[in-house]
């Protein structure tokens, strides 16, 4: 039996589509989008299952790795086209990792977040933050250069509505940049409903890159580039070999960072990153979601 709402959800990037059942988990179904294949839960949690996001946030993962800074600086720096009032904005932003690196660069940088360890730490290190959600912080029209949200979207119970509001505090021309786990890589592919990604009432959608176009481009945002990217073999290992024990989300993340670490370590790895990345794009199987979208001038 769900253990969800007795409501009834339409696709989350198409709107009122009847979805296919592709199976369940967590005693929810699993629906796909015969659309754009977009993944979805087909009820939303009751209030009390979703997400304790202020015992997610511990003093030991309110931190990352060295590699992880060094990479979200390459990606600021491809921000510097952007840049007009120097104001950033980060949506959801965790461990502060983002806010540190921009502030670094010379940006105004702002937050969000719901989880009140995470708001207390970015407090502590000075950062302009706000306690709760982006439509009650009430930011001005057209006020920020750069919103970022990594692995936000794939929580929201009406992504829409969040990514309607950051077009409206978005300055025209100015940059959203996020991350989100995607419906049509090869882990979905293989695994199905099996993968860890796919969790409720933690993930309630994963986007495909279709479904996140449409998405985007029915908010104002008229210059959109979805790049999919990134594969961890770890987790597809072990359904190969049908290993009994499960795969969590702590074990993902560790594996992503480990995988990562080594790669980035020398030369010839870094090179074997950049030809996978560029062929996972080319065919549309990454796992990953990363998002490029101009507000519309």
């Amino acid at each position: 039996m769900s253990n969800s709402v007795s409501e009834s959800r339409p696709c989350p990037s198409c709107g009122p589509v009847e979805g296919i059942p592709v199976g369940e988990k967590n005693g929810f179904s699993i629906l796909r989008c015969p659309d754009c294949r977009t993944i979805f839960t087909s009820q939303l949690p009751v209030v009390g299952e979703a997400e304790d996001y202020d015992s997610y946030y511990t003093e030991g993962n309110l931190s990352v790795p060295g590699f992880v800074r060094r990479r979200l600086g390459e990606i600021l720096e491809s921000f510097s086209p952007y840049r007009s009032s120097g104001r950033l904005l980060d949506v959801g932003f965790g461990a502060g990792t983002i806010l540190q690196v921009a502030s670094e660069k010379g940006w105004e940088a702002h937050g969000i977040e719901v989880s009140e360890p995470a708001i207390e730490s970015a407090k502590k290190q000075g950062f302009q933050v706000f306690h709760g959600e982006l439509s009650d912080a009430n930011f001005p029209d057209a006020h920020f250069d750069v919103i970022t949200a990594s692995e936000i979207l794939e929580h929201l119970p009406e992504p829409a509505e969040l990514v309607g509001e950051i077009s409206r505090i978005l300055r025209p021309g100015g940059l959203f940049w996020a991350t989100t786990p995607s419906s049509r890589g090869l882990s979905f592919r293989m695994m199905g409903s099996q993968w860890s990604v796919v969790s409720p009432p933690e993930h309630i959608q994963l986007f495909s890159r279709s479904g996140l176009v449409n998405l985007l481009s029915t908010s104002g945002f008229g210059e959109v580039k979805v790049l999919t990217e990134s594969f961890n073999p770890s987790e597809l290992k072990g359904f190969i070999l049908r290993r009994e024990d499960s795969f969590s989300g702590d074990d993902r993340v560790a594996a992503g960072y480990e995988l990562n670490e080594n790669l980035m370590s020398n030369g010839a790895g870094i090179v074997a990153k950049k030809a996978m990345n560029s062929l996972l794009n080319t065919f549309r199987l990454g796992d990953s979601l990363k998002i490029f979208a101009v507000k519309t001038s």
